[in-house]
């Protein structure tokens, strides 16, 4: 019998640095947990992790990362996957198996039956196909890969212009009369609009300038919330071109903004650590009606691209519950504690949104995000 574990990486890597354990046979269908025992020089796996696992409709890259590593964004690194690999990874599909053999004295990574020994996986990943007995694979499960989160919790803001900048408002196109001189539009009707001369896109969004972002520190705007309106087609272009209301979430009225629609993205992101020192706040929600935010939450924190920040970025949440009197004119700071983990998964120049994947308490404006 030959002694391996079999897990599931998000994207296959390199020769990992494990203990070896004893686990069942290879050709054991059914999944069970082996404990591995912590080792100083490597902690990063979980107390135990099951034998065997198969890639299952509905599972996300976040889910099944946590089942096997104690820190899910770490597992880029015990991969072996570089940053080339980061903005271009491989992806997995339902009913992928990737086993662990542990028989020698480096433990290989085994791709299920694949002939070329997996190199087609990563580049230069030193896989070896199993040897496995015939089975059925629903190819149906397989057309589209899993999604790195929830793709249903973060879809409405992947496909919307979010933020805008001072300029943005000033020079967008403006509707400037409806239809039938009507003073709000919806789903079906027409607009007239100015500052579309120059353009040629098909497909606009209808935003009204909402929320002023300003850095709670250094009091700097960071840009203004551009709360989505519908969507618009173009129908003429003229001095006053004509638009028509292609889709209405809310009343549209004269003096709201136009913004071309942003691509739609569907590259998976890869989350990780920042490579670099980051430090910043928790400014606000989704909407201002949420005071306190939980799992799957959306917040939005004052760091962005000129931070250094990228989508797929893991920060921590921490919160320091006051302080104590020290006899001065403040009190001494209680030790900021980390009690969740945020993972970026949209970036302006100046601030970003993000998902809550774990809190214990629940997260509140002004509340830190570092490194993790």
């Amino acid at each position: 019998m030959r002694r391996i574990i079999s897990v599931v990486p998000l994207i296959f890597g390199l020769t990992l640095p494990l203990t070896s354990v004893t686990a069942q046979d290879q050709d054991m269908a059914v999944e069970q947990d082996t404990a591995i025992p912590a080792s100083s020089g490597d902690p990063l796996l979980q107390n135990s992790v099951p034998d065997r696992y198969v890639v299952k409709s509905g599972d996300t890259l976040w889910d099944i990362s946590a089942r096997f590593l104690r820190n899910p964004w770490r597992w880029p690194e015990i991969w072996g996957i570089n940053k080339d690999q980061i903005n271009n990874p491989h992806l997995i599909y339902p009913g992928d198996v990737v086993i662990l053999d542990l028989s020698g004295a480096t433990p290989r990574l085994r791709l299920e039956g694949v002939d070329d020994g997996g190199e087609r996986w990563g580049q230069g990943a030193a896989l070896q196909s199993s040897r496995l007995s015939p089975q059925i694979r629903d190819s149906a499960l397989a057309k589209l890969p899993i999604p790195t989160i929830p793709a249903k919790m973060i879809e409405p803001f992947l496909a919307r212009t979010l933020i805008v900048d001072a300029e943005q408002v000033a020079t967008a196109p403006t509707i400037v009369a409806t239809n039938d001189s009507r003073v709000v539009v919806s789903a079906g009707d027409m607009a007239y609009v100015t500052g579309l001369a120059d353009s040629e896109a098909p497909r606009w969004q209808v935003y009204r300038q909402g929320r002023i972002f300003q850095d709670p520190d250094s009091k700097e705007v960071l840009g203004f919330e551009a709360v989505h309106l519908g969507d618009a087609d173009l129908a003429g272009i003229g001095p006053v071109s004509t638009v028509h209301i292609a889709k209405a979430h809310q009343e549209i009225s004269k003096g709201d903004k136009l913004a071309i629609a942003p691509p739609q993205t569907s590259a998976p992101f890869v989350p990780r650590a920042p490579e670099q020192a980051v430090k910043g706040r928790v400014i606000a929600g989704s909407d201002n009606t949420v005071l306190e935010m939980g799992p799957y939450s959306t917040i939005i924190i004052n760091q962005g691209a000129r931070n250094g920040l990228q989508t797929g970025h893991v920060l921590g949440l921490y919160h320091s519950e006051g302080s104590i009197p020290s006899g001065r004119n403040k009190g001494i700071p209680l030790p900021e504690q980390r009690y969740g983990l945020v993972l970026v998964f949209r970036v302006f120049e100046k601030m970003s949104y993000g998902l809550v994947m774990t809190a214990s308490r629940p997260v509140h404006v002004l509340d830190t995000v570092r490194n993790p």
